[in-house]
């Protein structure tokens, strides 16, 4: 990976990471069939740190409506530290966005099916009031995309939005369209 964040996925060759880790060309092929398996295999990576902190901010003990305002934040964040921080990571996210990875579209449906446990969570405990958790998890990420999504969040920071205010406000209106009436509606997220 070391090679993949300081030039990029596209120049880096198989030969640089057969020399990163002491061995052969062949021998790299042993291990990932393809040049796509290897850009995949970062790119799971990459995304993994992203699930990991979904579910530990889903397993607390927090209202969740204030989970899902964390998890949603967090989430924001780390897409904003690849935009800033590690270039080339956000540059293979946007081509696996754009390419419809199967490790991508992996990742997207596993943080949908920890959105879904949250929303029916919240449904049960009567803090959302919605009619189909699913349906509204599906809606949370729908309205939620320009925040994490690395080519709408690019533009964003382009054209010099102030994404603090605008996220804040954005997880105030997902949470207004799930319905909850209370206090963990109106804190701003960690």
């Amino acid at each position: 990976m070391t090679y993949f964040r300081r030039i990029g996925y596209h120049k880096t060759s198989v030969a640089d990471i057969a020399s990163e880790l002491g061995m052969s060309r062949a021998n790299v092929y042993r291990f990932f069939p393809s040049r796509t398996a290897i850009n995949s295999s970062v790119c799971g990576l990459v995304v993994k740190e992203v699930a990991e902190t979904a579910l530990a901010i889903a397993r607390t003990d927090a209202p969740a409506s204030k989970r899902l305002a964390d998890l949603l934040t967090a989430i924001h964040r780390h897409s904003t530290k690849m935009l800033v921080e590690d270039r080339p990571m956000h540059d293979l996210l946007v081509a696996a966005m754009g390419g419809s990875w199967a490790t991508i579209n992996a990742h997207n449906e596993h943080i949908l099916a920890i959105l879904k446990g949250l929303v029916r969570e919240g449904q049960q405990t009567g803090e959302f009031k919605v009619e189909d958790a699913d349906e509204a998890a599906r809606g949370v990420i729908t309205a939620f995309l320009p925040f994490f999504h690395p080519v709408l969040l690019e533009q964003r920071v382009q054209e010099g939005e102030a994404t603090a205010i605008s996220l804040h406000a954005q997880i105030r209106f997902i949470m207004k369209a799930l319905g909850t009436s209370g206090r963990e509606s109106d804190r701003r997220p960690i």
